[in-house]
């Protein structure tokens, strides 16, 4: 397994994807059609639910289907994968997020992350975006993680794992393109005259991509290179000697 540096969280929240229950739960996903089925509704598009939570405020459970316009809540020691239009995503405890709907029912235009946090691999689409009270990300087909940290007076995190996303907060706009874990920080106070700063690669591994991205027959932008790169939060797979974070050029 790659190492992962953490902040704030534990490796039982990062390593839910060795937990039989979840491989049980994927092998099921995948027997019984996988995303094909739950994209024709025809079935829970909830991969796997353990401990508490609340859709649209009402306790939700495993054979229910989330749907765009659904707001998510999970409790302490929590956990919901689920797969939603060509997109899937892991909502880690103590969550709050809606998924606003886009060109249909399964599409989802915006997922707004209120607290918390969520790892998600998104398929190739249009106008889609990540938001939270601190950056907005535009994405196109790529693999996310997102946080909030409420220690931090909701300072927002962000990594564009891999693929290609129009990052902005506070009026400053940036086109991250990564191919192994680009990161920034969405400030709430300017930092050294700025609002989005660089950040480290946190929170998330390389597995929770590459399980997120097989429930929906995709792989990540390392297992296609069959490579990865140095892990600081600059994205790139070559470590280059002068080679800048897209933050540290703004205003450049």
């Amino acid at each position: 397994m790659t190492q992962h540096t953490l902040q704030n969280r534990s490796d039982d929240e990062i390593l839910w994807f060795q937990r039989r229950s979840f491989l049980q739960a994927a092998a099921s996903w995948s027997a019984l059609g996988g995303i094909s089925t739950a994209f024709a509704q025809s079935r829970s598009n909830i991969v796997e639910l353990s401990g508490d939570a609340l859709l649209n405020g009402r306790r939700l459970l495993p054979a229910q289907t989330i749907q765009t316009g659904d707001v998510i809540t999970t409790g302490a020691q929590s956990r919901l994968v689920f797969v939603l239009g060509n997109s899937a995503f892991h909502v880690r405890q103590n969550s709050q997020l809606t998924v606003e709907r886009g060109a249909t029912l399964s599409v989802v235009s915006v997922l707004r992350l209120l607290q918390g946090a969520v790892v998600s691999v998104w398929g190739k689409g249009l106008h889609r975006q990540i938001t939270t009270p601190t950056l907005t990300a535009g994405i196109r087909g790529t693999g996310v993680y997102t946080e909030i940290f409420a220690n931090q007076d909701g300072r927002s995190y962000f990594c564009n794992c891999y693929g290609t996303v129009d990052m902005s907060a506070g009026g400053e706009r940036v086109l991250s393109t990564s191919s192994y874990h680009q990161a920034f920080w969405g400030e709430v106070q300017a930092k050294s005259g700025r609002m989005l700063t660089p950040a480290k690669a946190i929170n998330h591994s390389d597995e929770e991509l590459e399980f997120l991205a097989r429930l929906l027959d995709q792989r990540t932008a390392w297992q296609i290179a069959g490579k990865k790169g140095m892990k600081d939060g600059k994205g790139y797979m070559q470590d280059t000697p002068g080679q800048p974070h897209p933050a540290e050029m703004l205003g450049n």
